[in-house]
């Protein structure tokens, strides 16, 4: 299950990173794999994923429902967060990927939800997707 969790990552990843309107609004570099310290302005986190057996008889398969978390730092705002995270729906939804050792039968965007840490008010937009996989 990892190979395909580890391989839809790496495609989402490269999408958003080659997205210019995404880049132009967070700036470029700003996409990580886990939150940076004292960051500042927008920048997107790879969420939590869960990932289920979706193996037919002869062939193996993996669901994924995953998220992306659009965070507002320090001089990021909800408005900016909303509107990357508009981006990143429309650059994801029901998109063809290509995926190392695995072929992406769909991906679909699931929900979007705007809270506020409660620790220090800054505001994130979480946004949760489902995909499924065929192992190749």
């Amino acid at each position: 299950m990892s190979g395909a969790i580890l391989a839809l990552r790496a495609a989402v990843q490269a999408r958003l990173v080659a997205n210019a309107s995404l880049a132009t609004l967070i700036g470029s570099d700003r996409i990580f794999d886990e939150a940076p310290r004292a960051a500042r302005g927008l920048y997107v986190v790879h969420g939590d994923v869960e990932a289920r057996d979706w193996s037919t008889g002869s062939d193996g398969g993996c669901e994924q429902e995953f998220a992306l978390v659009v965070w507002a730092a320090q001089s990021g705002s909800s408005r900016q967060a909303l509107e990357a995270a508009g981006l990143i729906v429309a650059a994801l939804d029901q998109v063809d990927l290509t995926l190392d050792g695995h072929a992406l039968v769909n991906l679909r965007w699931l929900s979007s939800r705007l809270a506020r840490e409660a620790r220090n008010g800054l505001a994130q937009v979480t946004i949760r997707f489902r995909a499924a996989t065929e192992t190749l």
